[in-house]
C-alpha cells in the first residue's frame, strides 16, 4: 500500500501545480501564494491561495496527506465496520471564485483513502468528481461542462457518467432549501469495485478534466460587462455555497473532524457573501431564470441532441 500511496500522491502534487499554472495564465494578474503546513496528529500539505486577481477574486488548490490512528466520523458513517481504524487520507480540492458573476464558481476534488488494521488486508478507496455553479447560466457552458465529464468516463464504461451525475445532483443539494447547489458535474465516492489500476486510472481521468472543463467557460465568459446589481446578486447566491459547505459537504466535515488546519479547509468560502430576510429574485428576471430554469434535475447532453 505504501508504494501505492507515494504513485497517489506523486500524482496529485503534479495535478495541483499543473491546474495552479493554468489558472494564474488565465488570470494574468494574481499568483498562487503557497502556505505548507503540518498536522499535529500526523501528516500536512500545501494550500495554494490566489486572490484579488484579474480575473479570479478568490480560489484555492490545495493538497493534503494526513494520517492517523481512527478514522473521523465523517469518514466511516457509511462503513462503520471500518471505525477505529487508522488511515490515510490524501488528495486535492479546490474552488474557484471569479469576480465577474458572469463566470461560474467551480469546484473540483480528487482523493484517496486507506483504512488499515493489524493483521487484515487495507480497506481502500477513491472518491471525488467537479461540479460548476453558475448565477447568469448559459446552455452552451452547462452542455459544454457535462460533455467532458462524460468523455472522461467514457473508457470505463457506458453507465459511469449517468450513475455518477445523479450522484452528484443528490450529493450537490441544499435539502433545507430543496434546490441543488448547481448545474452538477460528477461525483463519486467509496470506488473500489473496480481494481487499483483501474480505480487510479479514473481518479486520473477526472482530475485531468478539470481544465478542460472549465477554462472554454472562463475564456468565453471573462469579458462580459457586469453590473453593481448583478455583483450584489451574485453575492446572494453565494450564501447558498456557504449554507452547502458548512453544513453538508463531507470533505468539510472531514477536514475539521480530523484536526485539519481551519484556515485551509475553510478557503473554499467566497470573499463577499450576502444574505437577506426571504430574499427572493424579481420574477421574470435574468436572476429568476437560474433557478427557474438551471437550478433543476436537468440531462444537459440529452436536451441538447434533441
Amino acid at each position: 500500500m505504501n508504494d501505492r500511496i507515494e504513485s497517489i500522491k506523486t500524482y496529485l502534487l503534479d495535478l495541483q501545480d499543473r491546474i495552479c499554472a493554468a489558472l494564474e495564465a488565465e488570470d494574468g494578474h494574481a499568483r498562487f501564494i503557497e502556505d505548507a503546513w503540518q498536522r499535529p496528529g500526523g501528516g500536512g500539505g500545501r494550500t495554494r491561495v490566489i486572490e484579488n486577481g484579474a480575473l479570479i477574486e478568490k480560489g484555492g488548490v490545495n493538497f493534503s496527506h494526513v494520517f492517523g490512528t481512527g478514522l473521523p466520523p465523517s469518514a466511516s458513517a457509511h462503513r462503520p465496520e471500518l471505525a477505529g481504524r487508522g488511515f490515510q487520507a490524501l488528495g486535492v480540492s479546490l474552488v474557484i471564485h471569479p469576480e465577474n458573476p458572469h463566470v461560474p464558481t467551480s469546484h473540483a476534488n480528487v482523493r484517496f483513502f486507506s483504512a488499515e488494521k493489524e493483521g487484515e488486508e487495507p480497506a481502500w478507496w477513491f472518491g471525488g468528481g467537479f461540479d460548476l455553479t453558475p448565477y447568469y447560466g448559459v446552455e452552451e457552458d452547462c452542455v459544454h461542462w457535462h460533455q467532458v465529464a462524460r468523455d472522461a468516463c467514457a473508457p470505463f464504461g457506458a453507465e459511469v457518467y449517468p450513475r455518477f451525475k445523479e450522484w452528484c445532483d443528490r450529493y450537490f443539494h441544499l435539502r433545507h432549501r430543496n434546490e441543488p447547489r448547481g448545474v452538477g458535474g460528477l461525483f463519486f465516492d467509496d470506488l473500489n469495485q473496480w481494481d487499483f489500476d483501474t480505480s487510479f486510472a479514473f481518479l486520473r481521468a477526472i482530475g485531468d478534466a478539470y481544465l478542460a472543463a472549465y477554462l472554454p467557460i472562463v475564456q468565453r465568459r471573462k469579458g462580459t460587462p457586469f453590473s453593481e446589481a448583478q455583483r450584489e446578486f451574485q453575492a446572494f447566491r453565494r450564501g447558498r455555497y456557504v449554507e452547502y459547505n458548512l453544513v453538508y459537504d463531507r470533505g468539510t466535515l472531514f477536514g475539521l473532524q480530523s484536526g485539519g488546519r481551519t484556515e485551509s479547509i475553510l478557503m473554499s468560502l467566497p470573499p463577499v457573501v450576502r444574505w437577506g430576510y426571504d430574499w427572493k429574485a424579481q420574477p421574470g428576471t435574468p436572476e429568476a431564470r437560474l433557478t427557474e430554469y438551471f437550478l433543476q434535475e436537468r440531462d444537459w447532453l440529452g436536451e441538447a441532441n434533441r
